[in-house]
């Protein structure tokens, strides 16, 4: 799953709560995210001259062996054609970079690419709370960076086996701090169990 990949960018850890032990839990941030989406999701297709504004669209990379959805894919057309494509990725929040929402998007654009048969070289966050998009440029970076989250992710799900926690700054905003347990765990490790 493609937010598999955000979730392994994120936290190794959270990543195998949800695809290896399907533990999810709710808190504030993953409402408000549930939320944003269903209203991108519930809204049409549109044009918009030569774009198609495509919403909830299925993207996949038989290639790479990813699935998913792009919450908005502008899909520009000429003669009949698809000749372009852009992904915009929805996220709860304030405007600001984060690698693990940028792997996803490039995610979705590597996926677009095989899809069409064309080159993506950006894509959008679109940031609710502060309604602002913020370009990202699919450069050879950040395809390596993808590529190489697309293996730890498959080698994660392949072996079964559950990181260790990260018990970091992370943890306050995870919604499942309390499935993790990062910080009891750490001290365990540290032998200083309490």
């Amino acid at each position: 799953m493609l937010s598999a990949l955000q979730h392994y960018s994120y936290c190794p850890r959270q990543c195998g709560l949800i695809h290896l032990e399907q533990t999810f839990d709710e808190n504030l941030y993953t409402l408000r995210g549930r939320q944003e989406h269903a209203r991108v999701d519930e809204a049409p297709s549109e044009w918009r001259g030569a774009v198609r504004v495509e919403r909830s669209l299925p993207l996949w990379s038989e290639r790479l062996g990813v699935i998913g959805r792009g919450d908005v894919v502008e899909l520009s057309y000429a003669g009949g054609e698809v000749v372009g494509a852009r992904p915009v990725e929805y996220k709860h929040g304030k405007r600001h970079a984060a690698i693990h929402d940028e792997i996803q998007l490039c995610a979705q654009a590597l996926c677009l690419e095989e899809m069409f048969g064309l080159e993506v070289g950006e894509g959008d966050i679109y940031h609710v709370s502060s309604r602002k998009r913020r370009g990202v440029a699919f450069d050879e970076g950040l395809r390596r960076a993808t590529l190489a989250a697309i293996e730890a992710v498959r080698a994660l799900l392949e072996g079964e086996r559950l990181p260790a926690p990260v018990a970091d700054a992370r943890c306050k905003r995870c919604s499942l701090v309390e499935a993790c347990m990062p910080h009891a765990l750490e001290r365990m490790r540290q032998g200083g169990a309490s």
